[in-house]
């Protein structure tokens, strides 16, 4: 089990150098997964909380990233009705994202997550395993929705980009950002078919009933 753990965190971790270098197009990656259980209608406010980034073969400026990640939520989630507030004012929700280049992967494994863990396992591990990017040459960002109050994730976006300019990547990654909140929240259709996917690919850890 833990080297199966060790192995999803190190496949996706790989998620958000693409926000300040510019990417392919064609060899974008843009999906979402999320608690088909959650009400999602319940959460009003967000906070945000940074990231965890691994970024040293760039050698990019993790506070660009970070403002540049934070202006992006807050343009999506504030056209979907929610207002932001501080961390301390007890918010619905959080938001945290984990950036990386792909070469940093092993390395990433090793990072620290914070108050919330890195939530890769139970049945977020079957999406998170069909995104991973394995090319020198593609950065990944991981976007994380997480209900503090239940300390469990709820949403997440995961978007990989190939890398082909460090100058020019936050145009299409801010585009990337658009069409997954397009999909916040999930529609009665999407969460049907969530159903449906959890049940057909349950958790390794979890006997089948």
């Amino acid at each position: 089990m833990a080297r199966a753990a060790m192995k999803l965190v190190a496949n996706a971790i790989v998620l958000a150098a693409l926000l300040t270098m510019s990417a392919i197009p064609a060899g974008a990656k843009v999906q979402v997964d999320f608690n088909p259980e959650i009400d999602f209608s319940k959460y009003k406010t967000f906070a945000y909380i940074g990231g965890v980034e691994n970024l040293v073969m760039l050698q990019l400026n993790p506070e660009l990233i970070s403002n540049r990640v934070h202006r992006a939520v807050t343009r999506e989630l504030t056209a979907k009705g929610l207002r932001e507030v501080n961390p301390e004012e007890n918010p619905d929700l959080v938001v945290r994202y984990w950036a990386n280049s792909s070469t940093q992967i092993n390395v990433s494994a090793m990072t620290n997550f914070g108050p919330y863990g890195a939530y890769v396992g139970s049945y977020w591990g079957f999406l998170y395993e069909t995104v991973t990017a394995t090319s020198q040459r593609e950065g990944s960002l991981l976007l994380d929705l997480i209900d503090p109050r239940r300390k469990d994730l709820v949403w997440r976006l995961y978007v990989i980009r190939k890398i082909t300019n460090v100058d020019k990547a936050w145009k299409q990654a801010d585009q990337d950002f658009t069409k997954g909140f397009d999909r916040y929240p999930p529609s009665p259709k999407e969460i049907a078919a969530k159903r449906k996917e959890r049940l057909e690919h349950k958790p390794k850890d979890e006997p089948s009933r």
